[in-house]
């Protein structure tokens, strides 16, 4: 199975809206993408992601394109160097699928968030997950997995959840989504949505 998810899309940085001058923490960075295009558009940018062969490549990136970029390894739930209240937007691009702890990740976001302050993220849509490439449906919408998908020339393990249940699991760790984007596919012939857009905010004052 081949998962489409991948970032940061243009839909995605519209729902971030302007980051210049704010602080802006990206989950999973993979290899610096985000990360370097909001420090280009003048975040003060800090990038987290597990794999240390891809932080070298975003590290490599970021200084051949003079972008300054705070890299970290670690776990996405992991975000004790960050003081609560500390952070103007959180992005994750495709990342928050690999995570099987979903509930501690959006504790310790919500956490690090300043009120009222926007956690944006895709993943792959549960549909697309359960849908093999002949279109025949192979996983249950309902079985949280891991299924095995190719991303990136390799394969990761993604958990699937309802679309319900990441709706319920913000509500718990204290935000309020206001937007769900499902973008339509680029190929004419795919029916079904391949990813799915959340904006959610911290509540609180």
């Amino acid at each position: 199975m081949t998962s489409a998810a991948s970032g940061p899309t243009d839909r995605e940085l519209r729902l971030i809206g302007p980051v210049a001058g704010k602080r802006v923490l990206d989950l999973g960075c993979s290899t610096g993408s985000a990360a370097i295009n909001f420090a280009k558009q003048g975040a003060v940018v800090i990038a987290v992601d597990g794999s240390r062969a891809k932080l070298e490549i975003a590290r490599a990136r970021a200084d051949a394109e003079e972008t300054k970029v705070e890299f970290r390894e670690g776990d996405l739930a992991d975000l004790a160097f960050l003081r609560a209240d500390s952070v103007d937007v959180v992005f994750s691009g495709g990342a928050i699928g690999e995570v099987e702890d979903l509930a501690r990740v959006f504790r310790q976001v919500q956490r690090v968030l300043r009120p009222h302050a926007a956690f944006v993220f895709s993943c792959d849509h549960p549909f697309a997950l359960g849908v093999g490439p002949d279109g025949v449906v192979r996983h249950s919408y309902f079985d949280p997995g891991p299924v095995t998908v190719d991303r990136d020339g390799g394969q990761v393990q993604l958990f699937t959840r309802s679309i319900s249940e990441i709706f319920t699991e913000l509500g718990r760790a204290g935000f309020r989504v206001d937007t769900i984007v499902e973008p339509r596919p680029a190929r004419y012939d795919e029916k079904i949505p391949s990813a799915i857009i959340w904006r959610a905010r911290k509540e609180g004052t």
